[in-house]
Formats: structure tokens, sequence, C-alpha cells
């Protein structure tokens, strides 16, 4: 890549691929509706099949959860809650519902096995007015889908005519929710076109944009979807991809169609406006998508499966907004033609207004004439919103994390209600041992369910279970605390720093396995919050072939990274407007989600960076004024990068309502980011402090500026 972002090689080639979708551009529209068909239609007839049922290899939950596997474990179980409004559900007048109940529920299809509510077996509570059954299914969690879900529920109708209440319950609570999604996503898409038609002055362009980020969010959607027929998919991934592939689409799209009028606008023909659009404003893009793929390719350094596989769908997301940026888009610019070149009444009185006299120009030359005054209020502003994060505190989150109107939610309610608040989350002990233990007697046997008992934070401990072999041995622990607790998560610790004569013990079970998660995903922060900054920085670097300015994007992230986590612990941790987002009060944050944050952040972010200094790249390489770049360049861009940032924190906010709040902690922290990022960031601290740096902004060792120039042909 040459020393600039706008020209050499890179802008070269891709002015060539711009060039020829035009010139084919009824070929290229066609093969990606042919490509979106084909991948919808794969779609419906394969499935796309969602698990949210993960492995993590390698730790003692997944250990646990490997060795209690057997052939006669159900491919999926879950459970069907019964409450009563008195009385005991055993009571000898109910005895004939739940017989019944149990005999329609064997009766669904897909079911395998019932097993109804027992105080042995520990689904009947104490007070015998709430219990479950358990039903066993011939389906993988992966191909169980919300109509089987209430068809099962559906069949305990015997139990509800019988004036008992039924609540789906495990893996069937879970498909009914689905991914949480409320709808409200369309007020994102509706804000998006409204942003679009005053910054490119009409419906046309406005049209051509959503088109664009249409087609490739949808060919993204779909690939993850059958994706989910290889390997577990999270219902996150595809809700995600979603607010990922919506964002950067749009702005992609914006930062070109811009770009475009501007060159239209100065007197080029469509088809040279669109080769010299794609030229400057697609190579930033193409620098922003790689960098993006790289902050999210470092996920991978942290060795869970859940978050390289929210990385990758992320990552298809990206890189598919980027090819219909540089593909797409031409082709359906250059049918547009002279009626998106021109703009209506309504864009040409804007760009009188903020042209060279309007509010960009005068702000850059605020900044830049005071710069340390803008760069200060700059800092403290920062200093304000970041200051919360210094009390992040990340937990796990649990049923009773989720909005009231969640079926999860309303099982996980009634159980903690009868059985206490660890009930819906119980812990596995299981013991190996190297001989075969004579049963459930065993003295081996008796010492660990005493050990376990006599553990602080232990309020029921269930019977002990030995395999066929007798080489293991399960008890089930009911906490006394709920599984977000992080007493919980000490009481797992506990347990796994035990020893018992005889027997090596493991902790599984949900809890476990995200206590579990939390402990890898802190090991590997370090490394990965490392890696991606050098690879991220070697990748501007190549792009500005300026070691300083590298350096600086690269920090002025991480100051809108810090913004956002000062604003997810004041929300979510101390529950500062919580409930206006449709929580009940606060939330554990859980571990991956600042990590997965912090990649995506760090991608997205540089999409405003990498536009705002290119253009000022652009204009020093023909001037070599600094000042001047840095003014024109804010002045030019700054309409575009608000219009942007106000797009994607649109789109954002739109899943703030979804019902999961790990994909609330998502909108609100990208949200934020994005919106500090473009305003306070890009257009206070940023110019500020090249206007400080000077030309120490372009020094580039054993480079003169002479030979600058001349590599991009000044």
């Amino acid at each position: 890549m040459s020393a600039a972002v706008h020209d050499g090689r890179a802008a070269r080639a891709v002015a060539v691929v711009g060039r020829a979708c035009v010139r084919h551009r009824f070929v290229v529209i066609g093969a990606w509706v042919l490509l979106a068909l084909a991948l919808v239609t794969g779609a419906r007839v394969i499935g796309t099949p969602t698990d949210n049922d993960v492995s993590l290899p390698g730790t003692d939950a997944q250990l646990v959860r490997d060795l209690t596997a057997s052939s006669a474990t159900p491919l999926t179980s879950g459970t069907v809650i019964l409450v009563a409004p008195d009385g005991r559900l055993d009571d000898e007048a109910r005895s004939g519902a739940l017989v019944a109940t149990a005999a329609s529920l064997q009766g669904a299809e897909h079911v395998t096995t019932v097993k109804s509510p027992s105080m042995r077996d520990g689904s009947l509570s104490a007070d015998g007015r709430t219990g479950w059954f358990t039903v066993g299914l011939d389906v993988r969690r992966a191909e169980f889908t919300k109509a089987m879900a209430h068809a099962i529920t559906a069949a305990a109708r015997p139990a509800a005519d019988a004036g008992l209440r039924v609540l789906p319950g495990g893996a069937l609570a879970q498909v009914i929710d689905g991914s949480g999604s409320t709808g409200n996503e369309y007020f994102g898409l509706i804000l998006a076109a409204l942003v679009l038609f005053l910054a490119l002055g009409g419906l046309v362009g406005a049209a051509l944009a959503l088109l664009t980020a249409a087609l490739s969010v949808l060919a993204t959607l779909e690939i993850v979807g059958l994706a989910g027929n290889l390997t577990s998919m999270p219902a996150q991934a595809s809700t995600l991809a979603l607010m990922v592939g919506l964002g950067v689409g749009i702005d992609y799209s914006l930062f070109l169609l811009s770009r475009f009028r501007t060159l239209t606008r100065s007197g080029l023909a469509v088809p040279q406006a669109i080769e010299r659009a794609v030229a400057d404003s697609g190579t930033a893009v193409v620098v922003a998508g790689v960098t993006v793929a790289v902050a999210l390719a470092g996920l991978s350094l942290t060795e869970v499966p859940l978050l390289r596989t929210l990385a990758w769908t992320c990552g298809i997301a990206v890189l598919f907004a980027v090819l219909a940026a540089l593909t797409l888009l031409p082709a359906l610019t250059s049918l547009a033609g002279g009626r998106l070149a021109h703009g209506g009444v309504l864009y040409n009185r804007l760009a009188r207004r903020i042209g060279s006299g309007g509010f960009w120009a005068r702000q850059a030359d605020r900044v830049t004439r005071r710069p340390w005054l803008a760069g200060g209020f700059a800092i403290v502003l920062l200093a304000l919103l970041t200051a919360p994060a210094t009390d992040l505190r990340l937990g796990q989150l649990d049923a009773g994390s989720s909005p009231a109107s969640t079926a999860v939610r309303q099982a996980n309610d009634a159980i903690s209600a009868a059985f206490g608040p660890g009930a819906g989350t119980p812990v596995t002990v299981l013991g190996r041992l190297p001989t075969p233990v004579t049963g459930a007697q065993d003295p081996r046997v008796s010492e660990l369910v005493a050990m376990v008992r006599a553990q602080p934070g232990v309020a029921a401990v269930g019977p002990a279970m030995p395999s066929e072999d007798g080489r293991v041995v399960t008890v089930q622990v009911i906490a006394s605390t709920s599984g977000g607790d992080p007493a919980t998560a000490d009481l797992v610790h506990r347990l796994r720093s035990q020893s018992v004569p005889g027997i090596t013990v493991h902790v599984g079970g949900n809890t476990a396995a995200r206590v579990d998660l939390a402990d890898r995903v802190t090991d590997k922060l370090p490394l990965v919050i490392g890696v991606v900054l050098l690879l991220s920085v070697a990748v501007l670097l190549l792009a500005f072939r300026a070691p300083l300015l590298a350096l600086k994007a690269a920090v002025m992230d991480f100051i809108s990274i810090g913004a956002a986590y000062g604003v997810l612990t004041a929300v979510f941790t101390w529950g500062w407007g919580v409930t206006w987002i449709g929580l009940s009060g606060p939330v554990p944050i859980p571990s991956f989600v600042p990590l997965m944050l912090f990649a995506l952040l760090f991608g997205l972010s540089m999409d405003y960076e990498v536009f705002l200094l290119s253009d000022v790249q652009r204009r020093w390489s023909l001037t070599g004024d600094n000042l001047r770049s840095v003014r024109e360049g804010l002045t030019g861009t700054g309409r575009v990068i608000t219009a942007a940032a106000a797009i994607m924190v649109g789109v954002f906010l739109a899943f703030v309502p979804n019902n999961d709040p790990t994909i609330k902690m998502f909108g609100v922290g990208l949200a934020v980011a994005i919106a500090v990022d473009a305003t306070v960031v890009r257009c206070l601290l940023v110019p500020a402090t090249m206007a400080m740096l000077g030309d120490l902004n372009w020094w580039t060792p054993g480079r003169r500026r002479s030979k600058i120039a001349d590599s991009v042909g000044v």
C-alpha cells in the first residue's frame, strides 16, 4: 500500500473494481440478487438452527459434561412447570390430572421420556405447590424449534384444565424466547433512512444505501444461519451480525455516495466520479474493514468457542458490507446517474448552509486555533464518562436477569420462589474413583456427600448417583444464592478446592461453565488486547505510513472504549436508568461482553478515524500545510461522519429493547462509544492533537517530505 490511503496501488486496484462494476452493472446487480436468492432458498430448505449450549474445551465444567454424557441421555431435555394456586400437586384430588398430563406429554411429537414431579428426585417443592415434568426429546438442541416447544407446552392441557398454572422451562423456555427480538429494530432502519435522505438529498441516495446494506446483511444472516448446521450457533450471533452489518453497511455506502456527490458537484461526469469515489472513500472503507476484521480475529486467541463464533459471524457481516460497497453500490449508482448527482432542493439548500462558511468550517477553525482548550475540554468530558469504569464488576447472568415478560424469567421466578434462588441453576459435583463404588452407601460416596453438605452456601444436596461402571459419582447441589450471584461462583471455587480421600473432585453445571468462561477470558485478556493493538497499528501504519498518526489513532479508540465501559457500569451495575431499557434492576456484566465490545469498538471506531485522516492526508499531500489540511479535512468530513454516526447509533439503540440482557449491553455500549467517538473524539480531540503535533503527524523514519510528495504525484 502506498503512502496515502487515497492513492497508490491499493487505490488503483479498488478503482479498477469500481470501473468494472460500472461497465458490467447489470451483471453485478444480477449476481448479488442471485446470491441472495440462493442463500435464502438454501436456508429455507436446510434450516437455520441455533444452539446456545456451547462448549468450553479444557475446563473442569466441560470435563463434567463429557463424563456424564451417555447414550441414554436425551438429545435435548426441557421442563414443564406446574404451580398450584393452593394445596399440593400430589394431592389425591389432582393425581388424575398429573397422570393425564404425563400421558399427554408422552404422546407429544419428539418426546421420548417423561418424568413426573417427585420429592425423591427433587422436582417437587417441600410445600408441594410447585413441581415440574422433565421431558426428553429426540431432536438436537439446534433443531428444536419454537413450534415444537409450544406444542409440548400445549400438551400439558390437562393440568391447565385442572386449574394449575403451566409454564415452559429449560430448553422449552429458551426456544420460545428465541433471540429476544421485539421488532423495534425497524426503528433503526427508519432513522437510518431519514438521516440518509437528509445527508444525500433525496430518496434515490437513501434507497441505494439501504438496498446495498440490505442485500449484504441478508447474505450475512443466511450464511450465519446455514452455518448452524455445521457448528453450535448461539442466537446472539445472528443478532450481533445484524447490528454490525446494518451499521457498517449503511455507513460505508454513505461514505462513498457522499464522495461521489462532492465529485459530481465539482464537474466530473458520473462514471469518472464513481471511479474516483471508489478510489478515495472506497480505499478508506477497505482499510476500515480490514481493521475491524483484525480486531475481531484477535478474539480467537481466547480459545473460547463462543467468542470465536461471535467474532467470525460479525467478521462476515463486515466482509459483505465492504464487498457490497465496492461492487454493488457503484453498479447501482451508475444506474441512478444524474438524479443522484445533483440532488433535490432540500439537499442543495443544506449544502449551501454548511458549505465553506458553515458550522463545520467554524468548528474546525475554533479547534485548530485553540487546540489546547478544545483538547482539554474533550479530555475532561471523556474522563467523566470513563470514571464509572473503575467500578466495572464482571459477573454471571442467569434467567433472573431477563425481563419479567420472558418465559425463562417466569420459569426462574416460579422455581426460585418454591425451591430457593439457586434451584434454577444447580451445581453438579462429580467424583472420579480409581475403583468402582459398591453403591450409594459406599463410604467414599458418603464422604463426598458430607464434604458437599459442609460447604457454606449450600442449601440442599441431592442423592448421590453412581454411573453404570461405578467409577463416577455425581451429586446435584442447590446453592443458597442465584446463579448470577458472586457467592455462587465462590461456592464453585470452594468445591473445586476440596479433597476427598480416594476421589478426584470436579464441578460442572451452567454456573460452573460461566465461571470457567470468566476465568479463561480474564487470563487471555492482556494477550488479546496487545495483539489487537499491534495488528491494528500495523494496518494503519501500512495505510498512512505515519507512525505517530497510527499510534494516536489507536489511543483515540481506547478512549472511546473507556467511555463505553463507564456508561455500561453506570447503567447495568449501578442501575442508572436500567428500568428504562426493560430490566427490573441492575444485572451482572458477563465477562466476555467487555472483551467482545473491545474488539468490535476498536474496529468500528476506526471507520471514522480512517475516513477523517484519509481526507486530511489527501489535502496535506497536495499542500504540505498541516493546519490547513486539518481544517479542510474536518470541514469536508464533519457532516458525513456525524450523519454516519447518527445512523450507527440509531441502529444500535434499536436493539436495546431486545429481551436478551447481553444484547442490551452490546446495544448501549456500541451506541455510546460511536456517539462519543464521532463527536467528542473525532471533532474535538483528534483535530486538536493534530494541530498541536503539526508536521510530526506525517513523520516517517528515513523518508523526507519530498519523497512522500513524489509518491503521491505532487
